[in-house]
């Protein structure tokens, strides 16, 4: 399906998904997608439905139709400019019919979540001997090969490989709750991103990617060069949180102090909240035990890195005048706010909306104070 000049394609199907048909196509009126760092990524999809012959006296033909059934897959397409993005990759969790009196009003809409739903169905009760998390990840991950699950797992500062007769690492959750728990001991995230080829996926378990280069800016208040319809910014300047305790070094069995001073993430800010506003920040209390002394260190920063980042912008921008796809968990340039807000931020999340005749793109970016890092912002 074209949406002003750009091409939409719809792969559906229970195991292996297959272009979907005309009819399907045709029916298709809105497509909503959401792209984020630390939740599933989400899509909905919205057909208008009707009955128009003796095929339809018992049910409405795309109700009926066993492509649109839940726990089918998906996967979205987006070719602008002849270039072909995965927009996404996933499985129908919901179906909602929606009849009118009206003609043309009646609606069923699917909504599903990215292919990571399918590690959250069963909670599990299983041990991992002499793996670190590292390992541990690519051990979970290897075992959703049937959704072209490519692992790209970074190590944590911190690796402590567990011996057997002192300790062994348990999961009593699912999947994706044990791997999303593991990132979040290092400040890291994990996520399921679409692609980069249809059909592929890449398990990301890491820190927020902040070394990437830049995606095209987006621009603001500059007459004809603007792509950013609106925006506006929030600064919880004193939300900054540090950490400090202590810990009984499991190997030594000493109380060692535990105290976190600064963000280790690449800056993206000349005034970070951290450091400019230190004095009135918060202190959480570290109450970690049976780690030692370096494991304590590595969880309290993670703790530190998840509360840094205070200020964040929230806007919508026009996918032609932007010229493509603001990808989120990844760095933009930001021009045209002012010093205080230009410049790079991390894009925490984006939510796609293409409508026949319309796609917008609202956005949500997120860095740990104000000032540019950067003198200028390439377009």
């Amino acid at each position: 399906m074209n949406f002003l000049g750009i091409h939409l394609t719809l792969l559906i199907g229970p195991t292996v998904p297959v272009p979907a048909p005309p009819t399907v196509m045709e029916a298709l009126a809105g497509v909503e997608v959401t792209h984020s760092d630390q939740e599933p990524s989400g899509f909905q999809l919205t057909f208008q439905v009707g009955r128009s012959g003796p095929l339809d006296l018992l049910d409405y033909g795309l109700v009926s139709n066993p492509l649109l059934r839940p726990g089918n897959r998906v996967v979205l397409i987006v070719s602008f400019n002849a270039a072909p993005r995965v927009l996404m990759d996933g499985i129908v969790s919901h179906q909602q019919l929606a009849p009118s009196d009206a003609p043309g009003a009646s609606t069923l809409t699917l909504t599903g979540e990215d292919v990571s739903l399918m590690m959250d169905r069963e909670e599990k009760a299983v041990e991992h001997p002499a793996l670190d998390e590292t390992l541990i990840a690519l051990r979970i991950i290897a075992g959703y090969v049937q959704y072209g699950l490519i692992p790209l797992v970074l190590p944590p500062p911190v690796i402590d490989p567990p011996l057997p007769i002192e300790r062994v690492p348990a999961q009593t959750a699912t999947d994706l709750e044990y791997l999303q728990d593991l990132a979040a001991r290092h400040g890291y995230v994990f996520y399921v991103a679409p692609g980069p080829a249809p059909l592929t996926n890449t398990a990301y378990w890491g820190p927020p990617r902040r070394l990437d280069l830049p995606q095209s800016a987006l621009s603001v208040n500059m007459g004809p060069a603007s792509n950013v319809t609106h925006i506006s910014f929030r600064n919880n300047a004193l939300a900054a949180t540090r950490v400090a305790g202590q810990v009984q070094d499991r190997l030594t069995n000493q109380s060692l102090p535990v105290q976190t001073f600064a963000s280790l993430r690449p800056p993206l800010a000349t005034q970070p909240a951290w450091l400019v506003h230190a004095a009135a920040g918060r202190t959480r209390r570290f109450r970690g035990s049976g780690l030692n002394f370096m494991q304590a260190m590595s969880r309290a920063q993670g703790m530190m890195e998840e509360s840094v980042d205070v200020v964040t912008a929230e806007g919508e921008l026009d996918a032609l005048n932007f010229g493509g796809l603001l990808q989120a968990r990844g760095l933009v340039g930001l021009r045209g706010a002012g010093y205080s807000y230009d410049g790079l931020w991390y894009v925490k999340r984006v939510t796609h909306n293409l409508k026949k005749g319309e796609y917008t793109q609202r956005f949500t970016l997120t860095r740990e104070g104000v000032g540019a890092t950067v003198p200028l912002v390439m377009p």
